[in-house]
């Protein structure tokens, strides 16, 4: 029999939020409590700073980005999280990585000068200095629906041995167009999305939303369904995604 509530409150990690947070993407854990509450449940986020702040029980979990400034002090902090990371993916807890949050969880950074800097390894491929810096919006394809936001990264990613996210319709995605094949963003491992896009993701885009707290629902037994003020708030997103399509040359949805 499903359960129709927790005994606590559903619990959204933000991770590094004061160093992770350069184009709003801390704004996504928010973005899954508020939605938690308007399906008619109590949640909070717990800002993870340290091993100090994790909480008891971790039901999703957002990782932001930051600047190239940040990132060997923000790699040592994650690293100290890297286990319980691990048993977060492994066990189907939703985690969304965001740009250089995405980056760190890899296999590692090449830069630009040469060095390497170490990953976390807990997703496949790892990211390569571009030529020019990818600064524009983008438009995905995906199994949850048409995906919009605002890329910024000054490195492409390869080598992701996993689903990808979604395929590029406008914008670069992962890498340029390449010879052969769909031009993709992103990589999806089991309940683990990694994604270039900006904005919070999850304002724009609350399908990708409401996919990641089905399966943060599911591990609790419970059934997810969206709140009354989730679908007219879902209506204003949907205008500023076609606002942004039709801009670039895409049809309406």
């Amino acid at each position: 029999m499903t359960a129709t509530s927790l005994d606590r409150p559903f619990t959204v990690v933000s991770l590094l939020p004061r160093l992770l947070d350069t184009n709003g993407d801390a704004g996504n854990a928010r973005v899954l409590a508020q939605r938690i509450r308007w399906s008619g449940h109590d949640a909070l986020v717990v800002d993870v700073h340290s091993r100090a702040d994790l909480p008891e029980h971790v039901d999703a979990v957002s990782v932001g980005s930051g600047t190239d400034a940040a990132l060997l002090p923000v790699r040592d902090l994650l690293r100290t999280l890297v286990e319980e990371l691990r048993v977060w993916s492994n066990s189907g807890v939703p985690i969304l990585a965001v740009g250089t949050g995405w980056e760190l969880l890899s296999w590692g950074i090449d830069r630009a000068d040469g060095t390497v800097l170490e990953g976390l390894g807990l997703v496949a491929g790892h990211a390569v200095p571009r030529a020019v810096r990818a600064t524009d919006d983008i438009i995905v394809a995906s199994k949850y629906g048409r995906l919009i936001g605002f890329e910024n990264h000054a490195r492409d990613y390869v080598g992701a041995e996993a689903s990808p996210l979604g395929r590029v319709i406008y914008g670069t995605g992962n890498s340029d167009a390449p010879a052969n094949g769909p031009q993709i963003e992103g990589l999806t491992m089991g309940e683990v999305f990694c994604t270039h896009l900006h904005g919070p993701v999850l304002a724009c885009n609350p399908a990708l939303a409401d996919h990641l707290l089905q399966a943060a629902f599911d591990r609790s037994g419970l059934r997810y369904s969206r709140g009354a003020t989730s679908e007219s708030v879902d209506e204003t997103a949907r205008a500023a995604r076609n606002q942004v399509a039709v801009r670039l040359g895409q049809p309406a949805e």
